[in-house]
């Protein structure tokens, strides 16, 4: 089995899981994928304030998820992919043991079922 070496995650790593990990925010980001929205826009769909949904914004702008801009009196935020790119290399490193996990779980699993049509 290949060995797996510990990296030490950034901070920026530190706060992009950070901000995943809250469903709204998730779901925040997944409408922002589709377009540009204001406060009131992303609010719309939650049983929240606008000032909590304003919260969030910042957790995820905080972590460079996500920026926003001012236009005259609306500042739209905007989704920023780049930083999630550093977590799903750091998720990859563990690919590989998963894989080996699944195939070893193969194997048993067809080991099994050899042995049952031998009983």
């Amino acid at each position: 089995m290949e060995s797996l070496s510990y990296t030490n995650p950034s901070s920026q790593l530190d706060a992009v899981f950070a901000a995943l990990a809250d469903p709204t925010r998730r779901s925040i980001l997944s409408r922002l994928a589709s377009g540009e929205a204001s406060v009131n826009e992303l609010a719309e769909p939650y049983d929240v304030s606008q000032p909590a949904i304003s919260r969030h914004l910042k957790v995820l702008e905080q972590a460079g998820l996500v920026e926003r801009a001012i236009d005259r009196q609306r500042r739209p935020a905007r989704l920023k992919a780049a930083p999630m790119a550093e977590a799903v290399a750091w998720l990859e490193e563990f690919k590989s043991f998963w894989e080996g996990s699944f195939d070893q779980l193969d194997a048993l699993l067809e080991e099994l079922k050899t042995s049952d049509k031998k009983d």
